[in-house]
């Protein structure tokens, strides 16, 4: 397989339908987001953090790319049938949701906003939620346009939920400081 099919040479792409679109399309941009996103897990996963952190990062990465595949794939205007492409699952969701309950057991309760930073692994960490919410928010326009199912905007919400948890627990972890936010009110 060529890396190259100098098919978007012209600042066009296909998506899963054949349908081709400009490569700033709002379907090419939500999942392009991801696909950024999945990088910083990456990157996150490379650091010394737990095995069971790093597992669970893999398997999200993979959720990732499913969601990607759901986002490339719009019903087609012709047949109104979907090419078949594996989907996010309420299980998928519940795994989050598990995960986020687990570490929270471990962490005092949250009374102020909290500054990202500490350790560069929390950072990493903090830079993923963030690109995760700017990845909720292209879906959910895209979601305005033309409807997504709405497992992929619970999944990404989830998702950046679990990743302020985590920076949180790593911060715990790696003994790092958790500094507030405290307004100056005058």
């Amino acid at each position: 397989m060529k890396i190259y099919t100098k098919t978007g040479d012209q600042g066009m792409t296909s998506l899963f339908n054949g349908k081709r679109v400009p490569k700033h399309h709002q379907r090419i941009e939500a999942y392009g987001t991801l696909d950024e996103l999945n990088a910083y897990l990456g990157l996150l996963r490379d650091q010394n953090i737990a095995h069971e952190y790093k597992e669970f990062l893999v398997t999200t990465q993979k959720n990732l790319f499913v969601v990607g595949a759901q986002l490339a794939n719009p019903k087609s205007q012709e047949t109104d049938q979907t090419r078949k492409t594996p989907k996010i699952q309420p299980q998928d969701i519940a795994a989050l949701e598990t995960s986020i309950d687990q570490m929270n057991t471990d962490l005092p309760p949250m009374t102020h906003f909290i500054l990202p930073g500490g350790h560069t692994t929390v950072s990493y960490c903090h830079l993923a939620r963030t690109v995760s919410r700017r990845g909720e928010r292209l879906a959910t326009l895209l979601n305005d346009m033309e409807p997504i199912d709405p497992l992929v905007i619970q999944y990404l919400n989830r998702l950046s939920d679990y990743l302020f948890v985590l920076a949180r627990k790593l911060t715990q972890d790696l003994g790092a400081e958790e500094i507030k936010w405290l307004p100056e009110v005058e």
